[in-house]
Order: C-alpha cells, then structure tokens, then sequence
C-alpha cells in the first residue's frame, strides 16, 4: 500500500475520530461483565480498512490501543493493549480483505458479517490465554465465555458493522472529496 500524504492525513483523522469516540462514549452491555465495555471506536477504524486497506485499519488499530492503553484502560496495560489489537486488528483485517476482494453492497455485507464472526472466533481463546494472566482462574475464564465474551463480541462487532455500514458511503465520499478538491485546485494553478 502506497502511502501519501493525503491518504496518512485522512488516516490520522479516522485515528483521531476513533480516539474521540473511545473516550467519551464507553458503557458496559452485558450486565454480569460490567468490565466489558462498549465503545463505537471500531467505527472510522473499519472504515478506514475499507478505504485504503488491511494495513491502514491495522494502523488505525494500533494508533487507538495504544492511546486506550495509557489513559482509559490503563490499569489494564500492555495486556488491555495486546487483546484490543487482537480483537479489532481481527475485525478490520478480515472485513477489508474481503471488502477489497468484492467491493460492493453485498461484499460489504460478507466482510462485515465474516470479521464479527473472526473476532469472536479469536477472542475465545485470546481471553483463555490473556484472563489468567489478569489473575483470573481458568475455570472462572471459562465460564465466562459463553455468558459474557461471546456475547458481548458478537455485540460490538455486529453494532459497529451495522453503524459502519450506514456511515460508510457517506464519510468515504467526504474524505475521498476533501484530497480531490486540492488536487483540482493544484491543476487549475498550473
């Protein structure tokens, strides 16, 4: 992927609207994992892996997780940071290269459908591998699960993908027209 300096500003703006929506828009949805908090950050970041790729999504991962790990989830550390990378970097790597292969409606639809379904694929044994680290027991991991992990993954990938796909069309068609405007403007000088 090519990186210019109209696509890294445009990546910096997803990355900074991702931040944003992190930090002041953040609730628990599953009432017996209150620790498990929603946030619509996966947003610009699927967003972004659509526009301009896996790798632009991976970085707008990294950019966000990092910015939670140090304030937000910061009593989480570097684990918090690792399993946020793994969930979301799943989501948009999935999604975009499906998305990539058939860009349309219905592509859309299966990257979208095929990343939720990833992410919660791997955060099973991402929690298994990463929860006893965070001092919990295996077996209380376990149980855990099928009550609070699936679920609340199936949620927020699948609210984020919904969100996603209404906001999509629109919002690429903004940032695509803010880089052409100039290029316009720069030609027209010449």
């Amino acid at each position: 992927m090519k990186f210019d300096t109209n696509k890294m500003v445009k990546i910096a703006v997803l990355s900074a609207l991702a931040v944003v929506l992190m930090l002041i828009l953040r609730f628990p949805i599953i009432p017996s994992a209150a620790y498990l908090e929603y946030d619509p950050a996966d947003i610009p970041v699927l967003i972004g892996g659509f526009m301009y790729g896996p790798v632009a999504g991976l970085i707008i991962t990294l950019i966000v997780s990092f910015i939670q790990a140090v304030t937000v989830s910061a009593a989480s550390g570097w684990i918090g940071f690792a399993m946020h990378v793994i969930a979301t970097g799943t989501l948009v790597i999935v999604s975009s290269l499906i998305y990539k292969k058939i860009h349309n409606f219905k592509g859309a639809i299966i990257a979208l459908i095929a990343g939720s379904i990833a992410m919660t694929l791997v955060m099973i044994p991402s929690n298994l591998y990463f929860g006893p680290k965070f001092g919990v027991p295996i077996e209380a991991v376990k149980a855990g699960l099928t009550v609070a992990v699936i679920p609340f993954n199936l949620l927020k990938s699948c609210i984020n993908s919904v969100i996603t796909m209404l906001l999509y069309k629109p919002l690429s068609r903004v940032l695509k027209g803010l880089g052409s405007e100039r290029r316009l403007q720069a030609k027209t000088k010449n």
